[in-house]
């Protein structure tokens, strides 16, 4: 684990790491937008859960707990077109885990302990959630959800009562994310299959114009995964198999002579795999498809990528800027510290320090401007129901945006966030100014930890980024 010493050049390191975010270069990646594809159906689903807890719950009367059991229901947010068994993997994992955040917000909230020990245990709470989810390759949203559902319990939970009820409410949404998530399932078994096959041979067919043939190699062996995953050793013989190997032959052909021929005929197959089809078989040229990889397993990789060093050094970064954000934020008096350590964490998940930054000027720039959207919205004194349509838009738009700029993706999470709080008490539009100004603590104590426990391979990506 990096360590904190007096060696003039880690102080040096550290001085240049601190500068890398005033370039301009860097504020223009970070405003750059991608491009993605299949994001309507994960926005849809994910926006469909949310709106079944909060219409649930405020049929019955229940409302002022509806964020806790909203929170549960974006578990379903944290798998993005994998197979059956994957899908119910994660999003069962991400579901008790915020159920078990709950429970530790609630349990602080009754313990009575100050509020200075409140942030160190939400701090190592958070340590925690990030390290489940790196260890067990959980995407999505990621931890940052697990510790708003713990920071939201501390202000809830006042009794044993408020405690329980909170606790209930994040595993029936919990269990609405996992129906929901593996619901498609019912009608679209083989969609991960075909859009993970779909995505190979569009990278195999930009081959012969100057892409990557290993990225090509890659995407044909993640598509493989995927179809063993779907239905198991019996997939080898599914025509999805043979265009896979069709696709890896092609490739061989091109890098022995240079034959495009063989890449465009296989690519052919992509228009039809996108579409939205239960199954559609393909006119395949051959009848050998190869051997399929034993599907990988999920637990036993995941609890042994727990005791990794790289696990560690990443959770030993996130209690130390969490704790650090939090501690100043409550020292300068903002309300709601704990907003400051999800900010810390927010730009700490990305996997260089490079990319950490450019995570924390997209949080700031999305706080600013969800802070001004949420504003308005308070500011409209929406009842109930009009509040709980627009969280659910908002989540929706969220999953659009996520895999195509995380500024974007924040600017629509910041007035859910603040909208949920809004369920359980009284909110006014000054809120937003608050989020901005512990969103501002939080990514700099986050990049500034990042920066004074710079690695080697942060450091050589930084000078290749720089």
């Amino acid at each position: 684990m990096p360590t904190l010493t007096a060696d003039p050049s880690r102080l040096r390191r550290t001085r240049g790491a601190l500068v890398h975010p005033m370039s301009g270069a860097v504020w223009r990646r970070s405003l750059r937008v991608r491009s993605a594809d299949a994001t309507v159906a994960v926005s849809l689903r994910v926006g469909l859960a949310a709106a079944v807890v909060l219409v649930a719950f405020g049929i019955t009367g229940h409302g002022s707990v509806a964020g806790f059991a909203l929170l549960g229901a974006l578990s379903s947010a944290f798998s993005r077109h994998e197979p059956l068994r994957r899908t119910a993997q994660k999003v069962g994992l991400v579901g008790a885990a915020v159920v078990v955040s709950v429970l530790v917000g609630g349990l602080v909230a009754v313990s009575g302990m100050p509020v200075e020990a409140q942030i160190g245990v939400v701090a190592v709470q958070a340590g925690a959630a990030a390290a489940l989810l790196h260890a067990f390759r959980v995407g999505g949203p990621g931890p940052v959800i697990l510790v708003f559902a713990a920071s939201a319990a501390v202000g809830y939970a006042g009794s044993a009562a408020h405690l329980g009820v909170a606790v209930a409410s994040a595993a029936i949404g919990a269990a609405v994310g996992l129906v929901v998530a593996v619901l498609p399932f019912v009608f679209l078994p083989w969609g991960p299959a075909r859009l993970s096959t779909a995505r190979a041979l569009g990278v195999l067919a930009r081959v012969p114009a100057g892409a990557d043939a290993a990225e090509a190699r890659s995407a044909v062996v993640t598509a493989r995964q995927t179809l063993a995953l779907t239905t198991g050793p019996g997939a080898r013989d599914h025509d999805l198999a043979v265009v896979l190997t069709e696709a890896e032959a092609a490739l061989d052909r091109w890098l022995a002579d240079g034959d495009a021929g063989p890449i465009r005929a296989v690519a052919r197959h992509e228009r039809e795999l996108r579409k939205t089809k239960r199954h559609s078989p393909l006119p395949v040229a051959s009848s050998a498809p190869g051997e399929l990889p034993r599907p990988a397993a999920f637990l036993a990789p995941g609890l042994a990528g727990l005791g990794t060093r790289d696990v560690r050094v990443h959770t030993g970064r996130v209690v130390l800027a969490a704790a650090l954000s939090g501690w100043l934020a409550a020292g300068l008096g903002l309300d709601h510290p704990m907003w400051a350590s999800m900010g810390a964490m927010a730009a700490m998940q990305g996997i260089t320090y490079a990319g950490t930054v450019e995570r924390g000027i997209q949080r700031l720039l999305g706080n600013v401007a969800g802070a001004a959207l949420a504003a308005g919205l308070i500011a409209l004194s929406l009842g109930y129901w009009q509040t709980a349509v627009v969280i659910a838009v908002l989540q929706a738009c969220t999953e659009v945006a996520a895999a195509r700029n995380y500024g974007l993706c924040t600017m629509f999470v910041t007035p859910m966030a603040l909208l949920i709080v809004g369920l359980g008490t009284v909110v006014g539009p000054e809120i937003g100014i608050g989020r901005v100004l512990v969103t501002v603590v939080g990514v700099v104590v986050g990049i500034v930890v990042a920066a004074v426990t710079l690695g080697a391979e942060d450091r050589a990506h930084l000078a290749e980024v720089a």
